[in-house]
């Protein structure tokens, strides 16, 4: 999806396609409320077209939207906790800005160093592409400087993410 127009020869309007995308990933709804939706408006679109187009164009979109979206400040929190997905247990590394908006994330198979500077280098190379794309063309600056522009002053553990204690056996 490199081409200028993506949305170009399709059999529906690019508005409708978007919007349609744009609802699942925001809200709570299956492909077939969408379809349901879609229908009240007047257009008859099968949920299977609705799932190809967000399988399609979901990537896109979050690779363009990215660009618009707030760097974040300078005090992080960052906690790791192990969470069971498909009946096994995986840890879930995550890092927040003081603000609560998620910096980055990471699903590891084992917890160890490797995992850790993995995640680290993750979510510095995030928040430096983020800062990058926030300063204005004429204020762009070596990545050298960036670097130093993205590291976090405060690292700090979050304290949301632990898990609860087991309960008392009685």
């Amino acid at each position: 999806m490199t081409e200028q127009n993506p949305l170009k020869w399709r059999h529906f309007q690019a508005e409708i396609i978007l919007l349609c995308v744009r609802w699942y990933l925001r809200y709570a709804l299956s492909y077939r409320d969408l379809e349901e939706r879609m229908f009240e408006r007047g257009l008859h679109i099968d949920h299977t077209t609705i799932f190809r187009w967000v399988q399609q164009y979901a990537p896109e979109m979050e690779k363009r939207s990215r660009l618009h979206l707030k760097a974040c400040n300078d005090s992080w929190n960052v906690d790791e906790t192990s969470i069971n997905v498909r009946k096994a247990w995986i840890y879930l590394y995550r890092a927040v800005d003081s603000e609560g908006n998620t910096i980055e994330f990471l699903l590891s198979p084992t917890r160890d160093a490797e995992a850790a500077q993995r995640f680290f280098r993750k979510a510095l190379h995030a928040t430096t592409a983020s800062t990058l794309q926030t300063l204005p063309s004429k204020e762009r600056v070596a990545p050298a400087d960036l670097i130093t522009m993205s590291v976090p002053r405060v690292i700090g553990r979050s304290i949301k993410m632990r898990p609860l204690p087991r309960p008392l056996s009685t």
